[in-house]
């Protein structure tokens, strides 16, 4: 993940190669020395390597950020350094399905041609991909049932068409498949609101994401390593929501 001390500037409008950096650091000298030395010293450096989340995990983050915020441009190096960082090519594949309903259709099919890139060059092909129809998860039917009756009161009658989406295409198919797991499909899922700010949703898909395996300690380092990927304002702005999951957690257990 280092900008090279030396490199040819590509093309202007030239995309860069698989598992290039993002920017030369030749074209960093002459735009922004200095985000070129806040990228070593502190990004690369330091947020990538604080030990209270893995690298794997980050990368999930990173690309769940940049596929929500349609910065494709950026997911050749990032898939790339997944694959490195052990995220494996069913999981990048399902984090871009899982977003089209998470981030919009269109930041996830813009995903796919980026992702393509990196596939082919690591002669990944589709038997390493999850099928379409995959034999689903259990399904928790207390649970399940619980937020159906919740969202159908609220809403049922405001959207019944949205409702019932929810329901037969989120959470009895999409949440149910085995490519990735559920602390990792809530974990882009946490990312991707934060990302767009939509802090709303942050509390009940946090607490799904704990109930699911995520730590505290886990949960404060996604909202870290967003403020670097998504900018400081929707970092800020879902740590009031993030500290009122952990307090109500906490009491919950006394």
């Amino acid at each position: 993940m280092t900008i090279p001390a030396q490199a040819a500037a590509p093309k202007v409008g030239a995309l860069p190669k698989v598992g290039e950096p993002i920017v030369s650091a030749e074209q960093m000298r002459a735009v922004a020395p200095a985000l070129g030395a806040y990228t070593r010293e502190r990004l690369i450096g330091s947020v990538w390597e604080r030990p209270g989340l893995g690298k794997r995990d980050r990368s999930l983050i990173t690309l769940a950020a940049l596929i929500t915020r349609g910065q494709a441009a950026g997911l050749r190096y990032y898939a790339d350094l997944a694959l490195k960082n052990g995220v494996t090519p069913a999981e990048i594949s399902e984090t871009i399905t899982h977003l089209a309903y998470y981030a919009g259709w269109g930041n996830a099919m813009a995903a796919v041609p980026p992702v393509a890139e990196v596939f082919a060059a690591h002669g990944i092909g589709e038997d390493s991909l999850p099928p379409v129809d995959p034999e689903p998860l259990p399904l928790d039917d207390t649970a399940e049932a619980l937020r159906k009756k919740t969202v159908g009161e609220n809403f049922g009658e405001i959207a019944p068409g949205l409702v019932d989406y929810t329901t037969d295409y989120l959470f009895r198919d999409l949440w149910l498949r085995p490519g990735l797991a559920p602390r990792d499909r809530s974990l882009i899922t946490v990312a991707a609101l934060i990302a767009s700010g939509q802090v709303a949703q942050v509390t009940y898909h946090l607490n799904r994401a704990m109930d699911n395996g995520l730590t505290q300690e886990q949960a404060a380092e996604v909202i870290t390593q967003l403020a670097f990927y998504a900018g400081w304002p929707n970092a800020m702005s879902a740590l009031p929501v993030a500290k009122e999951v952990f307090a109500k957690r906490a009491q919950a257990v006394k």
